[in-house]
């Protein structure tokens, strides 16, 4: 799915009464209001996807006008997307991940997933939940589908990428390794336990998405500093693999797994505690930072 530009598409509220708008991320620290500029366009970003290449013109064209700019500290950024058909989520695929839990590398990716209602904004709070005492941190590169597809060759997978945002893929490790029979559902889709954003980039701003330096920060403490190219599966296999199964629409995300340095396999494990701060980051995407409430 080629876009005319690089661009940083957000949502946001703030500007213009309390319902959510879409927006650019502007030079100078300030957010083109695409709501106020294209009051066609959808105001979700699921739904502003699926006009495709005339949306994405529109965007385009409201970024370049120089109108309609709005400063940054006036709005609350959300989640890119707060409304996917699915989120789609990698276990097991960097092998950095896997060599600190001493295990082989998968020879095909490990799917699972999440429930939508998990997402929150890039600093919305992480509510810690009653029923685990095993809370972890898993910063992830998240990808978005722009364009629906089944059955996608490997050399077109890319194109139905519309770009890419960062995400935590938080998880209770307790309910995922040893409660409700080992299924990792649950653990994974506590409410709150998918923070996203800040922006979804689109890929013409990428240099190379499988070369971008990964990392997570508790209260200020690094514990995950890798780089994409320890992906075992790369977007493109994922993408086909996954497509084997399952029709991929506009809006979907795409959680590509998390590298090593996660609380479970330190020695001894740690685990996230209520008033901590988590900040995940990705080189040329931006960072997130959530507090555990």
């Amino acid at each position: 799915m080629r876009l005319l530009g690089a661009m940083r598409l957000v949502r946001f509220r703030g500007a213009g009464g309390p319902e959510p708008r879409l927006g650019l991320e502007a030079a100078g620290g300030s957010v083109v209001d695409l709501s106020a500029a294209e009051p066609a366009l959808p105001r979700s970003m699921r739904a502003f996807l699926e006009t495709g290449p005339s949306g994405l013109a529109a965007a385009q064209r409201a970024l370049e006008s120089g109108q309609h700019r709005v400063p940054r500290g006036r709005v609350q950024l959300l989640a890119p997307i707060g409304d996917p058909e699915k989120v789609i989520c990698v276990g097991l695929n960097y092998h950095d991940h896997c060599l600190e839990q001493d295990l082989r590398s998968p020879r095909e990716p490990i799917i699972f997933s999440k429930f939508p209602s998990a997402i929150v904004g890039p600093f919305d709070d992480i509510v810690h939940p009653e029923e685990s005492s095993e809370v972890d941190w898993e910063v992830e590169l998240a990808a978005v589908i722009g364009k629906k597809g089944r059955h996608i060759e490997e050399s077109s997978a890319l194109d139905h990428v519309v770009g890419f945002t960062v995400a935590n893929d938080v998880s209770a490790r307790d309910w995922q390794t040893r409660r409700n029979g080992r299924q990792w559902l649950l653990g994974k889709t506590f409410d709150t336990f998918c923070p996203l954003g800040p922006a979804l980039v689109t890929k013409e701003a990428m240099a190379d998405v499988h070369n971008l330096r990964i990392r997570c920060s508790v209260n200020g403490q690094l514990m995950q500093d890798s780089s994409t190219n320890q992906l075992i599966f790369p977007l493109p296999k994922l993408i086909a693999w996954i497509s084997r199964f399952v029709t991929l629409v506009p809006g979907d995300i795409l959680l590509t797994g998390t590298p090593a340095g996660v609380g479970l396999f330190r020695k001894p494990p740690v685990f996230l505690k209520r008033g901590d701060e988590v900040q995940c980051e990705i080189e040329e995407l931006g960072t997130i930072c959530n507090k555990v409430v």
